[in-house]
C-alpha cells in the first residue's frame, strides 16, 4: 500500500516558487505545467485499499486571508480537507514551493472533477505569523488562481499557532544564519489528508506528494459504507 510511506521516491514535480510578499504584490505565481511527471509508481485502484485513522486533530480558529477569524477544515459530514503547512520565505525547493505546486496541480485536476470539488478542501496554514499576515497570503491566494476551494489561514500570533501545529504533529525549528538571528524555518514536508470527523486518514511527505496519489486517496475514501 502507497499509503503512510513518504520520501524516497522523489516527486520530480515542477517547483512553483515562493515569491516574497513584496514581490506577489506586483506579479502572479507561476503555474505548474498540466502535464505532471510520470509517476514512479503504479496507483493501485480506488477502494482496492483501505486508510484507517493515524491521529485525530481538532477543528482549530485562526485568521483567513481575509482577515476573519474562522475553522481551519469546517467541513460537512462526508468530506474532506488536504491541510498543508508552509511559510512563504521557504526557498527549499523540496519543501513548500513542491507542496503548493501539487496543490495547484490538484485544484485544477478537482476543479475539471464534479464529483469531487464539492467535497474536497484544499487548506493552506501559514507556520510563520510574525511575517505572513493575512494581507500577504491573500496575495499569494490571488497569484495561485485557484479554481476550487482553496483556503489560506495564518495566526494572531505563535500562541495561536502553537496548538494547531502540535495537533498535526508538525514540527518547526527557527534556523540560525551566520549572526545568530533566524535565517529560516526548519520543517518536514506534510500534507495531510483529514474528514470530517477530523480523523487524519494519510500523510504525504516528498516522495509520495502527488495530486494523482491524492485524488485516488480521496476515492478510495469516498467508496467507503
Amino acid at each position: 500500500m502507497l499509503a503512510r510511506l513518504s520520501g524516497g521516491l522523489g516527486a520530480g514535480a515542477l517547483l512553483l516558487p515562493l515569491a516574497a510578499p513584496a514581490a506577489l504584490a506586483h506579479e502572479r505565481a507561476h503555474e505548474p505545467a498540466d502535464d505532471a511527471p510520470p509517476l514512479a509508481y503504479e496507483l493501485p485502484a480506488a477502494g482496492s485499499y483501505e486508510l484507517p485513522p493515524i491521529l485525530r486533530v481538532a477543528d482549530h480558529e485562526l485568521l483567513r486571508s481575509d482577515g476573519v477569524r474562522a475553522k481551519l477544515l469546517d467541513l460537512a459530514p462526508g468530506d474532506f480537507a488536504l491541510v498543508s503547512f508552509v511559510y512563504l520565505g521557504c526557498r527549499d525547493a523540496s519543501g513548500c514551493p513542491l507542496a503548493l505546486a501539487t496543490l495547484t496541480r490538484l485544484d485544477r485536476a478537482l476543479a475539471q472533477r464534479g464529483d469531487l470539488a464539492s467535497r474536497v478542501r484544499l487548506v493552506s496554514v501559514s507556520f510563520d505569523p510574525a511575517r505572513d499576515r493575512p494581507d500577504d497570503l491573500a496575495r499569494l491566494r490571488e497569484g495561485l488562481a485557484p479554481r476550487a476551494d482553496w483556503r489560506f489561514f495564518t495566526a494572531a500570533g505563535e500562541p495561536d499557532l502553537a496548538p494547531v501545529l502540535a495537533d498535526f504533529g508538525q514540527d518547526v525549528d527557527a534556523l540560525p544564519g551566520p549572526d545568530g538571528e533566524p535565517a529560516a524555518l526548519g520543517h518536514v514536508l506534510k500534507v495531510f489528508l483529514v474528514d470530517s470527523l477530523g480523523d487524519v486518514r494519510n500523510v504525504y511527505s516528498t516522495g509520495f506528494l502527488d495530486q494523482r496519489l491524492l485524488l485516488r486517496d480521496v476515492e478510495t475514501l469516498l467508496l467507503e459504507r
